[in-house]
């Protein structure tokens, strides 16, 4: 019988066991290095991270009596791959950690769990702090979130970054199909060999990503991008979880769109972190400044989210690209100060806990579903609610007891 996911990680949670040494030289610039370990120059004044460094990994032995050959082989391929920064490596390995496949679940983690470990390698040679900047774009349909992306996105490429793109597409409710279009309106950007695309369905999840969002986002920093765009699907008032996700949330919102403070309601406007109306060009130029002062004096209203940074509100054109290096001045801005300030590392440290919980809900519910008793009888009282004669709450209230019976 096979044994549980947690058994292929239990040796992760023991330091005492011993472990294989690592020497790797550190490089003074993030790039594509055929070693399984680096580390980055530091960014922080008066920081340098040591020249020869030694970096403790946990040995593949330790688990191989828990992985056959062929799952090592594929493991330690995607691992090397991904740190070597092989886009083909990254591309694999976010197929693995989105698969359903209970064993490649299980695989998935335990390849999580080594790509954490790297980067924490990368964190400490980078004084403690995050190397890689992760910012969350949402906004309503027809805001221009893709044009918006690629714009900024080539331009952090012209600069020496490397760019990754989480592009979620809704899914189909009948159907469950996705066209994931996003790419195809990325074009140039696609064609960059610094940045990397990946578009992926929701697959019924609400907030606007997908289940998987966080782990890809991992996966992306441990093969060298750092800067890594998450763009929702086109949201509404309450369709915000990237934020729990991201280092910066970033509001797109379209001109002349109707009642334009209808933003301000509470909700996702409360969770920005940057404001930008796009397409201010051509006629729109003067609707966009009209609902750049709009939101700037809403915004007063509303409380601070941190202590080192106050909600901003900006103007763009991913046509005429006027607008755009302002923008992302205003997201370094944002950065320096909550680095500075301690809050990015605490906001990372609080979703970091906000990712266990979410994981924590959907295993219960998966199972709940499949627990022997409410299989059971789940059928007779799906029947019996929907003849209505058995309240929908009582049905839930005797699945939940048979799930806890003894």
């Amino acid at each position: 019988m096979r044994r549980p996911a947690f058994c292929l990680l239990r040796h992760f949670a023991f330091p005492s066991l011993s472990v294989h040494k690592v020497t790797r030289t550190c490089y003074p610039h993030p790039g594509v290095l055929p070693a399984p370990l680096l580390c980055y120059k530091s960014s922080i004044p008066g920081h340098s991270c040591p020249h020869r460094r030694t970096v403790s990994s946990t040995a593949d032995r330790h688990y191989t009596q828990e992985l056959s050959g062929p799952e090592q082989r594929l493991l330690n391929r995607l691992f090397d791959g991904l740190v070597s920064g092989q886009r083909a490596s990254l591309a694999e390995s976010i197929t693995l950690v989105e698969t359903q496949h209970s064993r490649k679940k299980e695989l998935a983690q335990v390849l999580l769990q080594r790509v954490l470990a790297y980067s924490r390698t990368q964190e400490s040679c980078n004084g403690g702090r995050p190397v890689a900047f992760r910012v969350g774009l949402s906004g309503p349909p027809g805001a221009g979130k893709s044009s918006f992306i690629e714009v900024v996105g080539k331009m952090l490429t012209g600069r020496g970054h490397k760019v990754a793109v989480l592009a979620v597409d809704p899914s189909s409710c009948t159907t469950g199909g996705s066209l994931l279009g996003d790419k195809t309106r990325m074009t140039e950007l696609s064609r960059d060999m610094n940045a990397f695309i990946r578009p992926s369905p929701t697959s019924g999840t609400l907030g606007g990503v997908t289940r998987t969002t966080n782990e890809a986002i991992v996966l992306c920093e441990g093969a060298g991008y750092d800067v890594i765009l998450v763009e929702t699907v086109g949201v509404g008032q309450s369709e915000f979880a990237v934020a729990d996700m991201v280092d910066m949330f970033v509001l797109l919102i379209p001109p002349a769109g109707g009642d334009e403070l209808q933003g301000i309601k509470r909700g996702i406007i409360e969770r920005a972190d940057l404001v930008v109306v796009t397409k201010s060009d051509g006629d729109l130029v003067v609707p966009a400044r009209r609902i750049q002062t709009d939101y700037t004096s809403a915004l007063k209203l509303l409380r601070r989210r941190t202590k080192s940074w106050n909600t901003k509100v900006v103007h763009a054109s991913s046509y005429t690209s006027e607008g755009i290096p302002e923008v992302w001045a205003k997201m370094e801005s944002y950065r320096h100060a909550m680095l500075s300030s301690g809050e990015l590392q605490d906001r990372r440290r609080a979703q970091q806990k906000v990712w266990m919980w979410t994981l924590i809900q959907e295993n219960v519910l998966c199972h709940f579903q499949n627990h022997p008793k409410v299989k059971e009888a789940l059928p007779d009282l799906e029947e019996k609610v929907t003849r209505g004669v058995v309240s929908p709450g009582l049905a839930a209230d005797l699945l939940l007891k048979a799930f806890s019976a003894q």
